[in-house]
């Protein structure tokens, strides 16, 4: 079979007992980056040497047959560098792959940075999605975020330090000065900080600079929080990202309720 684990992705003591026991009994471990599993099986005093083959996104379309093909005659543990595997990390062609073949899946749980951040973020945790690394470049981020910003579920996304104020401020411009959002930052490591506030306020103390592994935690809009000046935002970045204008206007009318024809007709004045 195949074992998707999940590792520490900050703190070495969420290794869990059943991780631990994993790594002590395999032969054959797919991994993400190998010298990270290295580190990991010396951190967790680990005697065991199993053979390590690398599993990541420039390889995994290549290599899936030919793992699953192994799991048939022997467990394979499949590991992520932090978290659980699949989960904006390799691993889901493999899974995917097993599946079409008949080949089992099981999953040993533990850490996951998605779930982390949405648990300590303040911000509603019935109804989420995860949303990975935004686009790199400031155009495609705010047409991306466009399409998001009338989605009433929380939203969790990664970031880079690097990019972080400019995505917090992309995202302050079409979602609303005023939405709610929660920094992540370290999370379960020494200097793990949650920074709670509006998305301008954050966007303003990002600009100074921060430092490590970072997750934003975004609060879902309802139609009332959809105020029509944003809408009509809206209708004109899905434009700009190549949606029909009276498509663009439907589109936000039926997320937000604003009126099609209004948002329509105020688009088309910004445009002219």
């Amino acid at each position: 079979m195949i074992i998707l684990a999940a590792t520490p992705i900050g703190n070495l003591g969420d290794a869990s007992r059943r991780l631990v026991e994993a790594l002590e009994n395999a032969s054959v471990v797919a991994a993400e980056d190998t010298r990270t599993t290295q580190r990991l099986l010396a951190a967790l005093k680990i005697d065991n040497r199993p053979r390590l083959i690398a599993l990541h996104d420039h390889n995994e379309k290549e290599r899936a047959g030919e793992l699953v093909e192994l799991a048939r005659e022997q467990d394979l543990l499949v590991l992520s560098d932090a978290g659980m595997p699949t989960v904006s990390d390799p691993g889901y062609g493999l899974v995917a792959a097993a599946a079409a073949a008949g080949v089992v899946v099981t999953v040993l749980p533990g850490p996951s940075a998605v779930i982390t951040a949405l648990a300590v973020s303040g911000l509603p945790t019935d109804r989420f999605a995860f949303e990975g690394f935004p686009r790199r470049k400031s155009g495609d981020r705010r047409r991306a975020f466009a399409e998001l910003a009338a989605e009433p579920r929380t939203l969790v996304f990664f970031e880079s330090p690097s990019r972080l104020a400019a995505t917090l401020e992309d995202l302050a411009a079409t979602f609303g000065a005023d939405r709610r959002a929660a920094v992540c930052r370290e999370l379960t490591k020494l200097h793990e900080e949650v920074r709670r506030g509006p998305l301008s306020d954050l966007a303003a103390w990002a600009a100074e600079g921060v430092r490590g592994e970072i997750a934003i935690v975004v609060e879902g809009a309802s139609a009332r929080e959809v105020a029509f000046p944003d809408a009509v935002t809206q209708v004109l970045e899905l434009v700009r990202g190549g949606t029909r204008l009276k498509e663009a206007a439907g589109e936000v009318a039926s997320l937000t309720g604003h009126s099609s024809r209004e948002l329509y007709q105020a688009a088309l004045a910004v445009k002219n």
